[in-house]
Order: structure tokens, then C-alpha cells, then sequence
């Protein structure tokens, strides 16, 4: 099997598990590996906003699932990731996205050009609400890696958008001004098949431009 076909046996596996197995447990090396490609994954301006909590602790699992519309994926699962989005580090007065310039190789004063570049981004950006926002949609790629990076082994998940924001931070113990909770993240194995996967055809939603 080549690399192309491999990939695409990943993403066909992969579906939005809504039962996992609670009798099988994800390995300390699987979800580390799981967990490695998110950290990897890219993000505008390299900011790497994101934090990745990792719950295997049943009673809160329990706690969490009050106020995540009582989905039994939050229970059922092997490990629980919430997903959070940088607010206060990804603004420029926090010291931060200096830091992630100065990582680059490159001359002081194009460091301080990227800066200044960046400070501009984030005010036009504006309030904590946006740049919540824009920080959420930078977490999205490094959850869409780490499912299909689980489904290349074998192992389910399901995002989920249904919870109460809210009463998921507050449960966290989460300091909102620094992260937020941007997605719910289970992963396990399912607990039977999974049924056909629709989809558009290829043709409907890809268009070519020459």
C-alpha cells in the first residue's frame, strides 16, 4: 500500500464515533502520538495558541457531560481532550508572539517587522470575543490532525461543538482570560460499526479555475 492509499484507508475510517467501547483503553504511547501531532500542527503567524487538556478522570468526565448536552461520547470514551484557544497570549502586549518571532532565525529587525505586522493584525482583529474566535478556527486544524492521526491506527473520535461554554470553563477551573474552551475532543474505539458515511461527489464541490 503506498502512502496516498494509506492516508485515504485513514480517512475513510475515521467517522464521528457516538459510542465508544468503555471496556477498551487507549496506550500512554497512542494518545502521546495522537497528542504530538496536534502540538505539531500549523497555525497563523506560528502562534500556536492553543492548549490541549487531557481527562480521563471519570466523576468530572460525569460532571461534563450535564453540559455537553449528555452526549455519551464524554463518558464512554478512553481519553477526553478539551481543546482551549489562546485569548490574552496571543495579544502582542503579553510578551508572547515576541517570543514565537524570536524563535526564527532571522535578523532583529525583521523580528520587530513581523511584530509590528502582528500588533496590526490582532487591533484590527479587536475585542477577546474576536480574537476567541480567531484563535478557535487556529485549533481546528491541530484537532482535524489529531483525529486523522488517531483513525491511522485504529482509533475513533468525535468533535463536538454541543456543550455549554460556559459551564465547561467553569467546571475547568479555566482562567477565560487567558484560554477558552473551543471544541470537545473524545477518543476511544467504537463500540459497534459505524454506518455509511455520505458525503457530496467529488464534482460538486471541487471546482476548477484555470
Amino acid at each position: 500500500m503506498n502512502k496516498k492509499e494509506m492516508f485515504m484507508e485513514a480517512i475513510n475510517f475515521r467517522h464521528a464515533c457516538k459510542l465508544f467501547d468503555e471496556d477498551k483503553k487507549i496506550t500512554d504511547e497512542d494518545i502521546k502520538y495522537i497528542l504530538e501531532t496536534g502540538r505539531l500542527s500549523p497555525s497563523s503567524f506560528g502562534m500556536e495558541g492553543w492548549k490541549f487538556l487531557v481527562i480521563t478522570n471519570q466523576p468530572l468526565k460525569e460532571e461534563l457531560k450535564e453540559f455537553c448536552w449528555n452526549q455519551p461520547q464524554i463518558t464512554t470514551c478512553s481519553h477526553l481532550v478539551v481543546v482551549l484557544a489562546a485569548i490574552n497570549p496571543l495579544k502582542p502586549q503579553s510578551g508572547i508572539p515576541q517570543k514565537r518571532f524570536q524563535r526564527r532565525d532571522m535578523p532583529q529587525e525583521m523580528i520587530e517587522r513581523y511584530v509590528d505586522v502582528y500588533k496590526n493584525y490582532i487591533e484590527a482583529i479587536g475585542d477577546d470575543k474576536n480574537i476567541f474566535a480567531w484563535g478557535a478556527r487556529q485549533t481546528y486544524i491541530a484537532a482535524a490532525n489529531m483525529m486523522n492521526a488517531a483513525a491511522a491506527i485504529g482509533i475513533d473520535s468525535c468533535p463536538i461543538e454541543g456543550f455549554e461554554k460556559g459551564r465547561v470553563d467553569e467546571i475547568l477551573k479555566l482562567d477565560t482570560k487567558e484560554f477558552q474552551t473551543s471544541l470537545i475532543l473524545p477518543f476511544g474505539y467504537r463500540a459497534k460499526p459505524q454506518p455509511e458515511r455520505l458525503r457530496l461527489d467529488f464534482d460538486e464541490v471541487v471546482e476548477y479555475i484555470s
